[in-house]
């Protein structure tokens, strides 16, 4: 849609991340109230029968930034963002804590790609089906960078206080 309306990027950006992070919510809700008779169809079709058993492994603590390294990663790689956002409902994962990294990360995906074909138009192409799945790992990387220096920020903070 980028390619067709370059002007409008910044609009197609918005209305992809609105639409994506509600689609999230939507997949909350199934892991949090339909898991047995919604939830667990999906998993199956992508063939990921035994993933209650994981619910129990996923605590506050580590097991908290581990999720949110996980949904960071799912929500800007190719990775089924639909498992992790029905997964975080099924772990009754924080709601606002997952929506704020489903934006930010669902955001960031579709406002570097829009804004990369708008800038470049249809020359970047080849370039974003060869290199995509390189571009996805360095700027995962640097986002679980990020969320790592937060993690620091945040441990050293209380460590701080008390």
């Amino acid at each position: 849609m980028t390619l067709a309306q370059k002007k409008r990027w910044l609009q197609i950006a918005t209305i992809a991340t609105i639409s994506s992070v509600v689609g999230g919510i939507i997949g909350y809700a199934i892991g949090y109230f339909f898991y047995q008779e919604i939830g667990i169809h999906i998993f199956e079709f992508y063939g990921f029968e035994g993933f209650k058993s994981f619910k129990d492994q996923v605590q506050v603590g580590k097991g908290f930034w581990a999720w949110i390294i996980l949904l960071a990663i799912a929500g800007f790689t190719p990775v089924p963002f639909k498992l992790l956002t029905i997964s975080s409902g099924l772990i009754h994962f924080n709601f606002f804590i997952f929506i704020l990294v489903a934006t930010l990360t669902r955001g960031s995906r579709f406002f570097i790609l829009a804004g990369l074909l708008s800038f470049f138009g249809h020359k970047i192409l080849p370039y974003i089906q060869k290199f995509s799945g390189k571009i996805m790992i360095i700027i995962t990387g640097l986002l679980l960078i990020g969320f790592y220096i937060a993690y620091l920020i945040y441990n050293n903070y209380e460590s701080f206080i008390n």
